[in-house]
């Protein structure tokens, strides 16, 4: 029988976090489930028992290289399940197996990739990356076909962005990216054999060939400016300039090589995050008629220059005096990223409850309410 879930797990080099890893699907309970781990190379090879506590079944794939993300393809080939959970080795689910079955299958034919809630270790943190339909790949949920079809991830990126590039593929594809926080992830984020100036290095190359790809030609060219900057700014931070710069020569020697497939507007807006926070605000207008004139941004973060044009577009007054949280009307949350924007809300619960703060995306309002209602009993 076809399991409904393959777990896609690729490792390197940390065989303490993958069996963590293990263990905790182990203890979703029996579900239709299968866990296919893939071994980039490692120096020791992992031990990967033949199923889980729960019964599920696993399978190790051994490659003799490093293969990055690109992994995540040869286990896709090999896995049997119609949905594909993407974990890293040191990521979880936190949910039951039934959960994550209901929240995948009820979603629509149209939703090509289910993002979760992914939690980092500590009060009030969520996983910094993504935008409303840019999934994170060590918490996502893609059908195995859609994967296929599309031909997986683009093993030039190894890792890092490689997730923007499937999604702008997906949009285009005319597919959308779903969000449910019932399926909820551990993101342990584990520091070891971390390079950050190898980090740095791969950012800013492989951002800049997303929008060198997709953007469409009135904004690409400020579109790459702006992510040179922001990820120079990321490099100074981290004291990893050297591998910005290198970055940086990488990217001019390869940019004029990569496929381009300009989005139109339309599906440009989604993948910014644009089209997200331009409902936002179009349905806080529509709950207070006439009562909000002013707004001030709260809670800084990515992509907030996007947050900041869909306020403009819709005749409201920015302010950003120092009184202007107490002036505003209307607060509005300022990153894209849905982590952060969770967490901002959650921070805020005064103004969240009283209705002048405003998310730039409305599906982060399902996981605050799941966050706020009581924990379901679970049986022994």
């Amino acid at each position: 029988m076809t399991p409904s879930i393959s777990y896609i797990i690729p490792t390197r080099n940390r065989l303490g976090e993958l069996r963590r890893t293990l263990d905790a699907i182990g203890d979703m309970g029996r579900h239709d489930a299968e866990v296919i781990v893939v071994d980039n190379a490692s120096a020791t090879r992992p031990h990967v028992p033949a199923h889980l506590a729960s019964g599920v079944p696993t399978t190790l794939l051994q490659r003799t290289r490093n293969e990055g993300a690109a992994a995540r393809n040869i286990a896709a080939r090999a896995a049997s399940g119609r949905w594909l959970v993407m974990l890293d080795d040191d990521s979880h689910p936190t949910c039951t197996g039934d959960e994550i079955d209901g929240a995948l299958g009820s979603q629509p034919s149209n939703v090509g990739a289910v993002m979760g809630d992914i939690r980092l270790p500590g009060p009030g943190r969520r996983e910094a990356g993504g935008l409303p339909e840019v999934f994170v790949g060590c918490g996502v949920a893609i059908r195995r076909d859609v994967f296929l079809d599309l031909g997986g991830y683009d093993r030039s990126f190894g890792y890092y962005a490689e997730e923007y590039d499937l999604a702008a593929r997906m949009l285009l594809d005319g597919l959308r990216v779903g969000f449910d926080p019932v399926f909820s992830v551990d993101h342990r984020k584990v520091v070891a054999g971390r390079n950050m100036d190898l980090i740095l290095e791969r950012l800013v190359r492989n951002n800049a060939w997303v929008m060198q790809r997709y953007a469409p030609e009135a904004v690409r060219r400020k579109e790459i400016r702006h992510i040179r900057a922001r990820y120079r700014s990321i490099a100074i931070k981290e004291h990893a300039l050297g591998g910005f710069g290198r970055g940086l020569v990488e990217l001019r020697d390869t940019i004029a090589a990569q496929p381009r497939r300009e989005m139109p507007q339309h599906a440009f807006d989604r993948f910014t995050g644009l089209a997200a926070a331009r409902q936002a605000i179009a349905l806080a207008l529509a709950q207070r008629p006439g009562a909000i004139r002013s707004a001030t941004i709260v809670a800084h973060g990515k992509n907030e220059s996007v947050v900041r044009h869909a306020i403009a577009e819709a005749g409201i007054a920015l302010l950003d005096t120092p009184d202007a949280e107490a002036a505003a009307d209307m607060l509005v949350i300022g990153t894209l990223s849905p982590g952060p924007m969770i967490d901002a809300a959650l921070a805020r619960p005064v103004d969240w409850a009283s209705g002048r703060l405003v998310l730039p995306w409305t599906r982060a309002a399902l996981a605050i309410d799941r966050a706020k209602a009581p924990a379901p009993a679970r049986a022994a």
